[in-house]
């Protein structure tokens, strides 16, 4: 547990920071941070540091709700405080470590979350997160740096937080931002599984895993859409209780703090329409696949009916003079057989150029206007003239138009 204090100057009204409590700077606010090592197996002791600390008692059950590792985004309003419970994407970068102390972190198709827990008062933020996590060191090592300075330096160049919602929302803009270098790794794993389904030179056989990666794109949306509705309802809260959260007059502005909510819950929705562009061209691939295949099933139903309908002519007539008859024409002549070759060759060639020219032999390349206009031309009916007499009296209309004038 490591508690920042943070004074306002009484003369220059700056913000700057100590670990230490001081009397002669006017206190703006403190901020509590934890960690769940800090509270697991002791959370009474924890909520009596937390008493003695800033005074604040904890609902029994928002403690049981800041223990639940698997607790769903959510947002709640005391008379003393409110609650905002926020589940983070773990990321690569992430150094969370389970111990036997701590709870393991479900993993849904391969999508771990972990909770982070805010408890918010006009002058008191207490935060729980997991050690570890990336986005709350780096912020906590930004800090460490502001205390090297001088007071009067801290606020340079960037100005500190001037309230607990301030540093809330920029803890939380720090977690979100990287949401969004989320979008190239999952980018490339689409693109891997659309050349699996569309390029692959082997049978596609892999429909577990695609379809794991398929429902790990629908666990962030509906992750992205519970953050959302959290940030939202702390949107809502700012908007009709600004005096709560920050002990502000409501004359005070508050545009600064919707501007960052805004923005906080822009990002979170870029993330939530990228996942869903992700499944719908996972789902394009698919139905492409499956359309390749029917085409190919086509296409070797197609030359086996070719096939059938050229060896069909020839089947009839070996099957005529293959009756046991006595009297068959041309059965003792001479060059019965050969006349019966050349017939059948030449009806196997004239069905094949029928074939041919009717488009259903080999890969043409006339175009499917062409082969309507073909088909049409057989019923008397010209499609291009068709096409062609709109235009041609639109412009007649136009020229006699213009004559006129």
């Amino acid at each position: 547990m490591q508690v920042y204090y943070f004074y306002r100057h009484p003369e220059n009204n700056y913000i700057f920071i100590d670990t230490e409590k001081h009397e002669h700077y006017p206190l703006a606010y403190f901020w509590v941070d934890c960690t769940r090592e800090d509270i697991v197996n002791r959370v009474e002791l924890w909520q009596q540091e937390i008493s003695s600390l800033t005074g604040l008692y904890i609902n029994e059950f928002h403690r049981k709700d800041i223990l639940n590792i698997e607790h769903p985004c959510a947002f709640d309003v005391m008379d003393d405080y409110d609650l905002l419970v926020f589940r983070k994407l773990i990321t690569p970068d992430d150094q969370i470590q389970t111990t036997e102390a701590v709870e393991q972190h479900e993993s849904i198709f391969g999508i771990t979350t972990t909770p982070i827990s805010m408890i918010m008062t006009p002058t008191i933020l207490v935060t729980v997160h997991e050690k570890g996590n990336k986005s709350f060191e780096e912020y906590l090592k930004r800090i460490s740096i502001i205390l090297s300075r001088e007071p009067s330096e801290q606020n340079k160049p960037r100005k500190l937080p001037d309230t607990p919602l301030d540093l809330a929302l920029r803890l939380l803009n720090s977690m979100i931002d990287g949401y969004l270098d989320l979008r190239a790794p999952l980018t490339r794993r689409v693109e891997y599984w659309q050349q699996q389904l569309l390029q692959g030179r082997k049978r596609f056989t892999e429909w577990n895993m695609l379809l794991q990666e398929s429902m790990a794109l629908q666990q962030i949306e509906n992750i992205s859409e519970e953050q959302i509705e959290s940030l939202q309802e702390l949107h809502d809260e700012i908007v009709e209780n600004y005096h709560h959260l920050t002990a502000e007059r409501l004359s005070d502005p508050q545009d600064i703090m919707l501007v960052r909510m805004d923005d906080l819950i822009s990002h979170i929705e870029r993330i939530q329409k990228h996942t869903v562009r992700l499944r719908a061209a996972i789902q394009a691939a698919m139905d492409l696949h499956f359309s390749a295949i029917a085409n190919q099933t086509n296409e070797n139903m197609r030359i086996l009916a070719i096939i059938t309908a050229v060896f069909a002519p020839l089947t009839l007539l070996t099957g005529i003079y293959g009756m046991n008859f006595e009297f068959i024409p041309g059965l003792k002549s001479p060059i019965g057989f050969w006349i019966m070759l050349i017939v059948m060759l030449g009806t196997t060639a004239f069905l094949i150029y029928y074939f041919y020219r009717r488009h259903l032999m080999g890969l043409s390349e006339k175009s499917v206007i062409e082969m309507l206009a073909q088909q049409n031309s057989a019923q008397h009916f010209d499609l291009f003239k068709f096409m062609n007499d709109p235009i041609k009296h639109t412009l007649k209309e136009v020229e006699k138009f213009t004559k006129l004038k």
